[in-house]
């Protein structure tokens, strides 16, 4: 049973980031965006809501893009990590915090 995130909250799945970033190159995470969109499935993630689904998997791209550019995974991972509280804290707050 899945519990219902109050409205507002972020909340990174990491284990399934760190897997798809680490699997996957950023075109083919584009590729199953796509697919989920267009389809309602696909190869890279199942077992989620639609939302949820392409909500990892562009996380994951983000991940996979710094990893690509020469930054290591924990890094990569802790700059999604902080550019999600800096969209959080103006979305709940309306103000930015770097």
């Amino acid at each position: 049973m899945k519990l219902k995130k109050p409205a507002g909250e972020t909340h990174i799945h990491l284990k399934e980031i760190k897997e798809l970033a680490l699997k996957y190159t950023p075109d083919q995470i584009e590729n199953c965006i796509r697919q989920q969109i267009e389809k309602g499935e696909n190869i890279c993630l199942r077992d989620d809501s639609n939302e949820e689904i392409i909500s990892e998997l562009s996380k994951a791209e983000f991940v996979r893009m710094l990893m690509e550019q020469g930054m290591d995974l924990t890094d990569a991972l802790r700059e999604l990590a902080k550019r999600i509280r800096v969209v959080h804290n103006e979305y709940v707050h309306g103000k930015t915090i770097r």
